[in-house]
């Protein structure tokens, strides 16, 4: 999935770092990531932006922390238009989120959705929420604090499932109404206010459904920044399968199918089609 991308690890946990010459820097514009394009591609060297920088009399931009993988450090900044049109002339450009999914390697997709995830939390939690003042960052903590009324923002993560619903050697595919991502996926929905992710997937599994399902069995988990979500995955049986009815507005198409007529996971990225293969491989044993 997304998150396997040993033998490197993420260290997420915030420091107050400075940027070493071969660290990163990553930059967004509305849902687009700048990235130097490729076979292999990359993200920027804060090393290639401070020698720019030095030689055009520009400002360093600054640069917020986010995490690091193996001993390479991310950093968040707003470039200079002026640096990114000389960048274009290096291969980079702003490509938009979405068709990150389909880079190589793995952790260069891990770290964009990674950094979205994180990057949308800073631009949308600029001013305080109670009081309306600028919010300052913690230097010690992922944290964003309000020096007028002492309000605290953490970072937000919205819990969702992912479902399974199987009918013996058939499992449920479906396809979203009205969403970019256009190939078959499961059932799936967020947690609301009070409930457990097992009520989720009875909910959610009915609602677009139509269908009752049997108590659910938990399969695993993975942090989707690209929505930023913590998805987790259940597996649970239909009670009446004839009972299918889609809820248009959320399903444009919903199908059983055998598992021996699964596609491939051509991107080895979700947990929705890790679960899909699990599924397929429980018959081949």
């Amino acid at each position: 999935m997304i998150q396997d991308i040993f033998p490197l690890v993420m260290k997420n946990q915030y420091e107050k770092k400075v940027p070493a010459s071969n660290d990163r820097v990553l930059s967004f514009q509305e849902d687009r990531i700048f990235v130097r394009e490729g076979e292999r591609s990359d993200y920027l060297c804060y090393g290639e932006l401070t020698d720019w920088c030095g030689v055009s009399g520009e400002p360093i931009p600054p640069a917020v922390y986010l995490f690091s993988l193996g001993e390479c450090a991310y950093f968040l900044a707003d470039l200079p238009e002026a640096f990114v049109e000389k960048a274009q002339e290096n291969g980079f450009s702003y490509v938009r989120m979405f068709a990150m999914r389909r880079k190589k390697p793995k952790e260069l997709v891990f770290a964009a959705a990674t950094a979205w995830h994180l990057y949308v939390w800073y631009r949308d939690n600029r001013f305080c929420g109670k009081c309306g003042q600028w919010l300052l960052h913690s230097e010690t903590l992922r944290m964003l604090s309000c020096p007028c009324c002492g309000n605290q923002v953490f970072p937000k993560i919205a819990p969702a499932v992912i479902v399974g619903v199987t009918n013996g050697e058939s499992i449920l595919l479906t396809k979203y109404a009205d969403r970019e991502y256009t190939r078959y996926a499961l059932v799936a929905g967020f947690t609301e206010i009070g409930e457990t992710a097992e009520e989720t997937v009875r909910r959610e599994v009915f609602e677009e459904t139509g269908l009752l399902v049997s108590e659910p069995r938990y399969y695993g988990s993975q942090p989707w920044g690209f929505d930023l979500n913590l998805l987790l995955g259940y597996f649970c049986e239909v009670k009446d399968a004839s009972a299918l009815r889609l809820d248009e507005e959320e399903l444009a198409d919903a199908a059983w199918v055998h598992y021996s007529e699964l596609p491939r996971d051509e991107e080895g990225l979700s947990l929705t089609q890790r679960m899909i293969g699990a599924f397929r491989d429980s018959f081949r044993k």
